[in-house]
């Protein structure tokens, strides 16, 4: 009989051979003590594969763990089609519905419709459900079928948001995953059984539930659960209204698009945006102790727009705004502090001149005239060019910068002189029930469409640094959002239709050698999903010029 010719694999590296017929989930099973911990996706030739697939004789593969982005959402998309199948099972054939909306606390908020109540006990159950499946170790199978067999299968299951959202779809062919009999669509990868989703819990709060799992840092537990209250009501509002209009999801906007009322959504997206700012501005103005207007946000929040307009309107009132920007305070360049890697953190607070900072704001304050500076990017150095300021009895400072909502930034001010403002974009769509869009995926696209046109930086350079800028924000600018006086979405229900064209050109730029084509890859996918909206209607006022150009502020 003759030898069983065996596969060559490089794992990690290191030459290994496997049986020809061996699927990744086999191969990581052996590499499971050596990793420290389960294994849940695979990197395949630079390539993500799910672990049910047969490596090529030669491939080059690296495994992805809870840890990794990819990792993690894998884990998390994987509980949502168990936490489906374990609802459907509790509800003992009753009519329902689950929405998967946003991240609260470090889960997802859902809401339940349809015949069964969200009620704790039929919670209880649904989790009781989840860890029977967990235990089972169940198969997640993924079945590739014609587009339109899709569509027929999400009919006859009355989940009729899937079957609209692949009208719009222009491949042939779906992916479809059925867990113990119960069949859905999910945007990205699974795990290839339920043995490997250990970690889970289920928390009632406001009209749903919070799907929890464990953050990236503590893969073994559940962190506690700590819900922003302020973000989750800024995010609740400006999903009802969406769904007011009718766009609750992707297909809900491609409708609109193809019936030809794209102008009069953006007229009313506009106006619903220009209605907050001045909602804003007339707080402030009632308060004439108020002497700064702090402006924090994430990064493409589109902050320097928000401050524009939100002095046009506080001029309304009678008040005379003066914007500053903290970055002009930056410290000399030789003098920034390093991260880790020895780079230069822009990031930290300590990358500001705080006592310069804070004693031209507390000099303003007294009513003295100060000279401001501004910060020359290309040589790295503060620079003074004339421009002086002193603060009359109107006059009024609106202030940006990502450490805003951080006191220790202006330490010397009162704290009754300052109006807090945190804006972020938080995108109020859905693909489709069961598969949000995460607002981090809005925020990067903005990016690499503002920075492809205003820095020269490709799509690669952007997603490289991407991490980077994520961890900034967590560690400088999310501890303090719930401290803000008020909170903006600057999210538009219509953006993502408009920057898919400019973006899709800059992500197919991205060739398979490089590191962040994966990345690329799945925004084309996520962008796949938009019937495009060409500018030429969009207000030269609007958020969405700063990063698409044509702008009528300085931006």
């Amino acid at each position: 009989m003759p030898e069983t010719i065996r596969k060559k694999l490089y794992i990690d590296g290191k030459e290994t051979f496997v049986d020809p017929d061996a699927t990744l989930n086999r191969i990581a099973a052996a590499c499971r003590e050596s990793v420290g911990e389960d294994i849940l996706l695979a990197r395949e030739n630079g390539k993500l594969r799910e672990l049910h697939n047969v490596p090529a004789d030669g491939a080059s593969i690296s495994w992805l763990t809870f840890g990794d982005p990819e990792g993690f959402d894998t884990y998390s998309r994987s509980v949502c089609l168990m936490m489906m199948r374990a609802a459907q099972m509790a509800a003992e054939g009753k009519t329902f519905d689950i929405h998967i909306h946003y991240v609260v606390s470090e889960g997802l908020y859902c809401t339940l419709t349809g015949d069964v109540a969200c009620e704790e006990g039929f919670l209880m159950k649904v989790l009781m459900n989840m860890r029977r499946l967990h235990e089972a170790a169940i198969p997640i199978r993924k079945t590739n079928m014609s587009t339109r067999s899709a569509i027929r299968l999400f009919k006859e299951r009355a989940m009729q948001d899937k079957a609209d959202l692949f009208r719009y779809r222009l491949s042939s062919r779906t992916n479809v995953y059925e867990l113990d009999g119960y069949y859905d669509y999910f945007y990205g990868y699974m795990v290839p059984n339920t043995s490997l989703l250990h970690y889970f819990d289920i928390v009632p709060y406001g009209d749903g539930f919070v799907l929890m799992v464990p953050d990236r840092k503590t893969p073994g537990e559940i962190p506690p659960f700590r819900p922003a209250k302020q973000l989750f009501a800024a995010r609740k509002f400006s999903e009802e209204w969406g769904e007011s209009i009718g766009i609750a999801t992707v297909s809900d906007l491609n409708d609109m698009i193809v019936s030809g009322r794209t102008n009069n959504l953006i007229l009313t997206q506009e106006a619903f945006h220009e209605k907050q700012i001045a909602a804003i501005a007339q707080k402030v103005a009632e308060d004439p102790s108020k002497k700064f207007v702090m402006i924090a946000g994430p990064s493409s929040s589109g902050k320097t727009t928000f401050s524009h307009r939100l002095s046009a309107q506080l001029s309304v009132y009678g008040m005379r705004p003066h914007p500053i920007a903290v970055d002009d305070y930056f410290v000399n360049r030789e003098d920034t502090p390093l991260d880790e890697n020895g780079n230069y953190n822009f990031e930290c607070l300590e990358a500001i001149d705080l006592d310069l900072f804070n004693s031209d704001m507390v000099r303003l304050l007294g009513g003295e005239e100060i000279e401001l500076p501004t910060f020359n990017f290309k040589t790295g150095r503060r620079e003074y060019k004339g421009s002086r300021l002193k603060l009359g009895e109107n006059d009024i400072l609106v202030i940006e910068g990502i450490h805003c909502l951080n006191d220790r930034l202006s330490s010397s001010l009162p704290s009754e002189s300052k109006f807090k403002i945190y804006i972020s974009a938080l995108t109020q769509l859905s693909i489709d029930e069961h598969n949000r869009i995460p607002s981090t995926d809005g925020r990067l696209i903005r990016r690499i469409v503002r920075d492809a046109r205003t820095r020269g930086n490709d799509a690669k350079a952007t997603i490289a640094m991407w991490p980077s800028v994520r961890r900034g924000e967590t560690e400088y600018i999310f501890p303090y959002q719930e401290s803000a006086d008020v909170m903006i979405n600057s999210a538009l229900i219509y953006e993502l239709a408009v920057l898919k064209i400019y973006a899709e050109p800059l992500l197919f730029g991205v060739t398979e050698e490089d590191p962040a084509y994966s990345e690329a890859r799945r925004l084309l996918k996520f962008l796949d999903y938009f019937v495009p909206v060409p500018p030429e209607t969009i207000p030269n006022n609007s958020l969405l010029r700063e990063f698409i150009g044509g702008s009528c502020f300085n931006v």
